[in-house]
């Protein structure tokens, strides 16, 4: 029986590395190889046998692979299993079928979108610092905010020795007491908008992450789950090559 061989650009793209046009041009870079040999423009490539990889990173077969995204509720932490016997996100993912972890973390007192995979490349893509993909956040605060500390919120805060990058935020709601506001972010540090706002002695009365790039949480009930379409992968997946490249140009 004849080998099942499939153009590269193709195989590339249908395990979420790009579209065809960025997976031709990867190629074109040179940082593309089949077992071990640079790969050109025509090259043709078994999925069950060759090894090909991207700027070093082996690209995983999309064989039983799983997004899913979670709409996690307070007071579960990010992991599969804890030994304190605090409440996991893996008990609001037992029905999925297939071992998955999370992608990323929301610490334990916020709430909202969390993507869960078993595939390390998308894995990767999504929380490698390099990558920049954004997340927005709604956050309710306290007592209020100035327009110098939203001035500083954007231009970046020192947090644990070094300065975050550039953010943005917005305010959608304001009342006695208390304001809404959006924020989106391009890097993933521990606890970071609380930290932040702590900075500018600013009190985080609830944190909720309502998106990540263009895939938003929606109507999404809290501690359901539904699987990511797969023109949701493909854009994170654009998403995190865009804020590779533009980081690469800086």
């Amino acid at each position: 029986m004849a080998k099942e061989l499939v153009r590269l650009q193709k195989f590339m793209a249908d395990n979420g590395i790009a579209s065809r046009r960025k997976c031709e041009e990867l190629i074109d870079r040179g940082v593309v190889k089949i077992n071990g040999n640079t790969a050109h423009i025509g090259d043709k490539v078994d999925p069950k046998k060759d090894k090909v990889t991207v700027k070093g990173r082996k690209i995983t077969v999309k064989d039983n692979l799983v997004y899913i995204l979670l709409h996690k509720p307070r007071g579960y932490i990010t992991t599969m299993q804890d030994e304190q016997g605090r409440k996991c996100v893996a008990e609001l993912v037992k029905d999925v079928g297939i071992r998955i972890y999370p992608v990323g973390r929301l610490d334990r007192e916020s709430e909202g979108m969390l993507l869960m995979t078993n595939d390390g490349t998308f894995s990767n893509a999504m929380t490698h610092p390099t990558h920049h993909v954004p997340k927005t956040y709604r956050v309710t605060i306290r007592p209020g905010i100035t327009d110098e500390q939203i001035a500083a919120f954007q231009d970046g805060i020192e947090i644990d020795g070094r300065m975050t990058a550039p953010s943005s935020i917005r305010v959608i709601d304001k009342s006695e007491g208390r304001v809404v506001v959006e924020v989106i972010i391009y890097e993933g540090r521990n606890r970071q908008i609380r930290k932040m706002f702590e900075a500018l002695d600013i009190e985080v009365a609830r944190l909720k992450r309502i998106a990540v790039g263009s895939v938003k949480l929606g109507m999404l009930p809290q501690g359901k789950w539904r699987e990511l379409k797969e023109d949701e992968v493909r854009k994170l997946m654009l998403a995190a090559e865009r804020g590779a490249v533009k980081d690469d140009r800086v």
